[in-house]
């Protein structure tokens, strides 16, 4: 057989390959930790005609685009053409869920209207008029990447998707996104409608630092009375919370015009790595593969722990002098294993509260600081009750209670 002949069988064979639907090519995830590494045959990054620079540290990724990022100090690990501009198809839903968060009430009823029903691609199959608490709507969209459901929801928040829109990419400015623009909630393709790896990443990072967020995109199964499945019940469709350790998030997608793409995330020992994958046809493989080298070159750096007694303030007005106050909860960053930023907190509370105070109330905060940044901040919290006492109200009180005595 000639050359020419063998070039053109090699080239159909790769062909062939790369029509196959990802879930035959990857057996199970290439992640250590969780299982025996998959020995996953696929061809070299250059046969997709991606640019891989010679000093890339993970050359045999299959992404057009992308980037690994600690996702408190937003330090990069990782990256590949982060900054070229590309369509996120589902990974739209993330900031979606971010302006419901911030704008919306969890436990408001939302009702839908007709614009929800039957949008094209991936769905949740709500009907006109049917209800659900929002936090129930936004968990079913994350977990079935339902476009309907993000109409409901943009509709409810704002009412119009195009309003709903905007506030998604004036959102994207405030946080640094400044390679973004939707014009949709759901990702469905428009010119108008892109977005980079590293946007992405620094979106999901500030969802992450919202108290709800993580709770959601987390979420492996749930069941809801309103789903028009018999079973009421739904699975997440991102596999990485159930096989990869620490998966908590967030967010896959795909159209045509955006290949497949996934927005991926793991916690371990509290440092909270990102992993985006643009346009790659093995992304759950790429992911894990970004991932284990995130945590394999970082290590944790805490500032407090959850319950850990951060400061102590006076109570006015209470049998007790002051009282001690906690954080809600941990934080830690990742820092390079040859990096030791300067590690600062800076405690803001009042002099002095006044009763009555419940355990648990935020009283202050502490700001976290890395090399003079800002990047976390945590509540403080109440370490007990403290009810209302002077000696005018305890003498009112033994009064009180005389005069019951006698009478």
């Amino acid at each position: 057989m000639n050359k020419a002949i063998q070039k053109r069988v090699a080239a159909c064979m790769v062909g062939v390959f790369l029509g196959m639907p990802a879930q035959i090519v990857i057996a199970q995830p290439a992640n250590p930790v969780m299982h025996p590494a998959a020995k996953v045959v696929k061809p070299k990054a250059k046969d997709l005609g991606i640019q891989v620079a010679p000093n890339d540290a993970m050359p045999n990724l299959m992404a057009r685009s992308a980037i690994l990022i600690e996702a408190k100090t937003g330090n990069i690990l990782y990256e590949r053409n982060k900054d070229e501009r590309r369509f996120p198809a589902s990974t739209t839903k993330i900031m979606t869920l971010i302006i419901a968060l911030e704008k919306g009430n969890l436990d408001d009823m939302v009702t839908v209207g007709p614009n929800a029903v039957g949008l094209e691609g991936s769905s949740l199959y709500l009907e006109k008029g049917d209800k659900m608490p929002l936090r129930e709507l936004l968990t079913g969209m994350m977990m079935q990447s339902g476009n309907d459901a993000t109409v409901a929801v943009a509709e409810h928040i704002a009412g119009s998707v195009p309003a709903f829109a905007k506030m998604m990419t004036d959102k994207a400015r405030e946080i640094g996104a400044m390679g973004t623009n939707f014009v949709n909630a759901h990702g469905l393709p428009d010119d108008n409608h892109y977005t980079t790896a590293h946007d992405l990443a620094r979106i999901t990072a500030y969802g992450y630092s919202l108290p709800e967020f993580e709770s959601i995109v987390s979420v492996q199964d749930a069941d809801y009375k309103w789903l028009r499945d018999p079973s009421k019940h739904i699975t997440s469709e991102n596999k990485l919370l159930w096989q990869y350790k620490g998966g908590n998030g967030v967010k896959t997608g795909y159209t045509e015009r955006a290949g497949r793409c996934v927005v991926s995330a793991a916690k371990r020992d509290g440092v909270q790595l990102i992993a985006v994958v643009l346009d790659d046809p093995v992304m759950w493989t790429d992911a894990y593969a970004m991932l284990d080298y995130g945590f394999a070159h970082t290590r944790p750096i805490s500032f407090c722990k959850a319950g850990e007694t951060m400061t102590k303030i006076k109570v006015d007005d209470a049998r007790i002098d002051e009282m001690s106050l906690v954080a809600v909860r941990d934080s830690v960053i990742g820092t390079l294993p040859d990096e030791n930023p300067k590690i600062e907190k800076k405690i803001e509370v009042p002099d002095k509260i006044s009763a009555p105070v419940k355990k648990g109330d935020v009283v202050g905060k502490v700001i976290c600081y890395a090399d003079g940044i800002v990047v976390d901040r945590v509540d403080l919290l109440a370490s007990q009750d403290a009810a209302y006492h002077t000696f005018w109200s305890d003498f009112t009180a033994w009064i009180t209670k005389l005069m019951k005595g006698l009478f």
